[in-house]
């Protein structure tokens, strides 16, 4: 009986990120300066809510913000975003994500999430995936924050996770099964 219920939320998943692919292919896209210019935004104020993440960034090989994460109502309901992958601080790829739903903080009207590529290896694995999903692919390390301070689960981490909504850092943000998929752009 647990395995139909794993295989129901995995359908369910994928029908979901086919959804949202369609959709979003329909749906009018942001270029490359918006993706940019609002990913540079969300960095920004990631900083002003947790200003011990300017270590991670600093260290990272790679960073991939999705700075406008948008909830779907439709059917049982989801998320989507676009976003960009920094290597040295400038955008070398764009992905975009999409995910089961989630509920944002209360007074929150949007949502935001930064995937961080500590190593290398890290790095060049989730370029060469198509369809790398959080918890499948790349097992992904939640960033707790206290403080605006930085607490890490474990001392090796190549692959750390943050979202944030414009109310602050979502703390505990399940990101499990999100799909990221490299977009033209």
């Amino acid at each position: 009986m647990m395995q139909l219920k794993r295989w129901e939320r995995l359908f369910a998943a994928v029908m979901v990120t086919l959804c949202f692919g369609l959709v979003a292919g329909a749906a009018s896209a942001d270029s490359r300066e918006d993706i940019e210019a609002k990913s540079d935004r969300a960095l920004d104020e990631l900083r002003r809510y947790s200003p011990g993440v300017n270590s991670l960034l600093s260290k990272a090989r790679g960073v991939l913000v999705f700075p406008d994460i948008v909830n779907m109502g439709f059917g049982v309901g989801g998320q989507y975003g676009e976003g960009a992958l920094l290597v040295d601080g400038d955008p070398v790829a764009y992905y975009a994500s999409s995910a089961g739903p989630a509920e944002l903080p209360p007074g929150a009207t949007r949502a935001a999430k930064v995937i961080l590529f500590m190593t290398t290896d890290a790095l060049v694995s989730f370029r060469n995936t198509v369809g790398w999903q959080v918890g499948l692919h790349g097992e992904v390390d939640l960033v707790q924050t206290a403080g605006g301070n930085v607490r890490l689960a474990r001392a090796e981490h190549p692959v750390l996770a943050l979202s944030f909504s414009d109310k602050g850092i979502i703390e505990g943000a399940d990101l499990n099964g999100s799909t990221i998929n490299r977009i033209a752009r």
